[in-house]
């Protein structure tokens, strides 16, 4: 349950902290005190949208802080904590802090457990925290979506694992669908692709190219155009290392090395020091005598034969074409084959893929079929259900002749089915004898939807329990004996669950079980002190504010007297 809400230069409220305790709170006060802005913090803590018009005129920003006391092994606390957020359980609860600020300028931050986390966090923590009802919930009670969603919470955990595995059954059968028909659509596409293609692939391997083949070639190519010049150069690098064919010269490299090894070695003879010095000379001579070997090679090898250089220059030619539409390289051009050929296998598969994927939707059609199916029955079953429960409480809220009926019409043409399932859910409203059932989108008045509203919750605490229930201004549009029964009915559904209660009634102020007024300040601003927890006197002068606006009324305070003990009776009745 949530213990306090503290709130700081939202609207007219500059700073206060409304306390709350377990079972029914009440939040009164004179029309435009504030009351909207509590409603409006806590919309904010539950990471509704961020309206920079909030903030108090002349501030900054907006503050908002919640603290709860949940179970330690609650929902809210594994989505805090996989958030990155730090608890600390005491006695398997955990006092959990929510935050929210909002600048005036439209930006927005949330915390959690002391830390900042995504405006996401606090939607999902709060879904598990807080129901809020308000006229905007009564407005979307009007909507098919909504009912149906009642309908399924009210069925409970096997309606929604249906719900569920439909969902998946459902999802699956899409996405099949959804690929044979772009699969078929794209069918003369694709040929007339594959087509092209075949044209490349046969002119690719007319030529059947090598990896790294133009490479190679450019490397001839320089080699062979170059030929003359280059064996000139290389023979004369030759002849300078050890002399050329027939010759006797002395001025050679390899000469003169001999030379100098022979005169090194008959000094060494006499100085044995010298002896590293004419090692080196050897490995000098061996290293020309090398290297003059490898020139001859290479001279042996260059090939100046005409018909060699145009047979290069027509194959440079033929991978320059192949180049120039397939790929900047050789090595793509041979990339763009092997996907071409993918591609062209895949056009010639289409027939058979679209055979296998026709066979799939077909099967996942029956199953989609039979879990709808499953969803719809389960669904009628706790349609009738839901319809008896609401109206007996209904009845009970000064509606005694008041019939709910909950209408599932179910379609058994699969192509009209949708994410949530075959059916579509109404919920339809005889308000009163003589009176034909009409949809609550059509028929019902503002103050007959606050009590289907407020009925369906009693009826659904037990199916979905909620720890904080809280209500804006449920008893719109009804007094007297309804208000009366309407805060009956409130003070029963926070026998199980804290409900907090903005209203103007007195009739439903009366069964509260904490009673918090919130007045203007003298400068019309909304501080700490303005809100008060009363009680006794009080708490009857309040009562007799909202009965009649006259203070000091003696007839006031007696009919606000038996108020509080119609609701004190109540109260031990229940116990």
């Amino acid at each position: 349950m949530i213990e306090h809400l503290q709130i700081r230069s939202l609207g007219v409220i500059e700073d206060a902290t409304i306390p709350f305790a377990s079972g029914l709170t009440v939040i009164t006060g004179e029309t435009g005190a504030g009351k909207t802005m509590v409603l409006s913090g806590f919309a904010l803590l539950a990471g509704g949208k961020a309206d920079a018009g909030l903030v108090r005129s002349g501030t900054e920003q907006a503050w908002i802080d919640g603290e709860w006391s949940v179970a330690a092994d609650s929902a809210a606390v594994s989505r805090v904590v996989d958030a990155g957020a730090d608890v600390e359980p005491e006695g398997g609860r955990v006092r959990l802090l929510l935050g929210r600020t909002l600048a005036a300028e439209g930006r927005s931050r949330a915390f959690a457990g002391g830390r900042t986390v995504p405006v996401g966090v606090l939607q999902d923590v709060a879904g598990s925290l807080v129901a809020v009802h308000g006229q905007s919930e009564q407005i979307r009670l009007r909507h098919a979506d909504t009912q149906r969603i009642l309908l399924d919470r009210f069925a409970g955990a096997d309606c929604l694992a249906a719900l569920a595995a439909y969902r998946l059954a459902y999802s699956q059968w899409r996405d099949t669908i959804n690929a044979l028909t772009e699969l078929v659509d794209r069918r003369e596409a694709r040929e007339r692709e594959a087509v092209v293609l075949r044209i490349g692939i046969a002119e690719i391997e007319a030529v059947a190219p090598l990896p790294g083949e133009d490479v190679e070639l450019d490397r001839q190519a320089a080699r062979l155009s170059h030929s003359g010049t280059l064996l000139l150069d290389v023979m004369a690098a030759h002849d300078a290392l050890v002399g050329g064919d027939g010759e006797s010269g002395t001025d050679n490299v390899s000469a003169i090395l001999s030379r100098a090894s022979a005169a090194l070695a008959r000094a060494a003879d006499v100085d044995s020091t010298l002896e590293a010095v004419h090692d080196r000379l050897l490995e000098m001579t061996s290293l020309a005598a090398d290297a003059a070997v490898d020139l001859a090679t290479f001279a042996a090898d260059v090939d100046a034969d005409p018909g060699h250089q145009s047979w290069v220059e027509e194959r440079r030619h033929a991978l320059g074409t192949l180049r120039r539409r397939y790929g900047a390289t050789v090595d793509e051009v041979l990339a763009w084959l092997a996907a071409a050929v993918e591609s062209v296998a895949q056009a010639d598969q289409g027939d058979d893929r679209a055979r296998g994927l026709a066979q799939l939707e077909t099967e996942q059609r029956a199953i989609v079929r039979a879990s709808a199916g499953e969803l719809s029955a389960l669904r009628a079953a706790a349609a009738q259900a839901l319809a008896a429960e609401v109206t007996g409480e209904l009845r009970a809220l000064a509606m005694p002749d008041s019939v709910l009926d909950v209408r599932v019409t179910s379609r058994t043409d699969t192509s009209e089915m949708a994410l949530h399932g075959a059916d579509d859910v109404e919920l339809l409203l005889r308000p009163h004898n003589g009176a034909e059932l009409r949809p609550l989108s059509k028929g019902a008045s503002g103050g007959e939807l606050s009590r289907v509203m407020l009925a369906l919750e009693v009826v659904l605490a037990g199916a979905d329990p909620v720890p904080t229930f809280i209500f804006d201004e449920v008893d719109a549009g009804i007094g007297g004996r309804a208000a009366v029964e309407v805060g009956r009915r409130l003070a029963r559904l926070a026998r199980s669950a804290q409900v907090i209660v903005v209203t103007h009634l007195p009739q439903v102020a009366a069964f509260a079980d904490q009673h918090v007024v919130v007045s203007k300040g003298a400068d019309g601003m909304v501080t700490s002190s303005s809100v008060t927890v009363v009680d006794g006197p009080a708490r009857v002068s309040e009562l007799v504010r909202m009965l009649s606006g006259l203070d000091g009324s003696e007839s006031g305070a007696l009919h606000a007297e038996e108020l509080l003990a119609v609701a004190e009776t109540e109260r031990l009745s229940a116990r």
